[in-house]
């Protein structure tokens, strides 16, 4: 499994989103805040939209918000929506895609590796990832202090 761009700044994204609660947060802001491209956003957040994950509201306010309680978006589905499958071989979604299916001894390796991945996603919500973020929120030191140091 190879997790691109894509999922990375998504999930990174929503959990911005996240932190504004139900008032409307633009993909300028969340752009701007986490250094990433605003374009690319865009794109993301269409395919969010699309799966009800977030709303978007229009307007001078307008901009996105999480459509579902936190608790209720976990990381495999956000995952698997923008990545496709999470497994690390073809073979464990298409058993067609290898000739060795069922005859391979590294078949049981890569389920277990797929089972795990999908485990550890699957239990880890939005709202998690909301605490871990709001946890590691550590304000940098003011330049006058980080320039004596």
């Amino acid at each position: 499994m190879w997790v691109s761009t894509k999922a990375q700044y998504g999930m990174r994204a929503l959990v911005e989103i996240a932190i504004a609660g139900d008032r409307p947060t633009s993909l300028k802001t969340v752009a701007d805040r986490l250094q990433l491209s605003q374009q690319y956003l865009e794109q993301i957040f269409a395919a969010l939209r699309r799966a009800g994950v977030v709303d978007s509201v229009r307007g001078a306010h307008g901009g996105y918000r999480i459509a579902r309680p936190l608790d209720e978006v976990d990381a495999l589905a956000v995952v698997e929506l923008l990545e496709g499958s999470v497994a690390p071989v073809s073979c464990i979604d298409d058993e067609d895609a290898c000739d060795r299916t069922g005859a391979c001894s590294t078949e049981g390796l890569w389920r277990d590796v797929d089972a795990a991945v999908r485990e550890v996603l699957r239990r880890t919500t939005l709202a998690d990832l909301v605490r871990q973020r709001t946890f590691l929120n550590i304000e940098p030191l003011p330049a006058s202090f980080a320039s004596d140091a």
